[in-house]
């Protein structure tokens, strides 16, 4: 395999783990809402990274789609996890 295709297929497992990272937020979201709210502050700084990788990924250029794709969860989860556990 050449390092094209090596680096090609590192970056979409890299996008689904990410992906796959920031959707188990779903969890810390459902206990801060049963009345265990947790620290605000990693879920509110994962919300702002994942949006600059997002702004990222859709300004350049040529559009980077896995990253953009990889990071789009934690926008949504990242924030709504920070606004839930306050």
């Amino acid at each position: 395999m050449d390092k094209s295709k090596f680096f090609e297929r590192v970056g979409w497992v890299g996008m689904v783990t990410s992906i796959l990272m920031y959707v188990f937020y779903f969890r810390v979201i459902q206990q801060n809402l049963s009345g265990h709210p947790g620290d605000p502050l990693q879920p509110l700084m994962a919300g702002i990274n994942c949006t600059l990788w997002v702004c990222y990924g859709l300004f350049k250029e040529k559009r980077d789609w896995p990253i953009t794709i990889a990071n789009a969860p934690g926008v949504i989860f990242g924030f709504i996890a920070a606004y839930t556990s306050f």
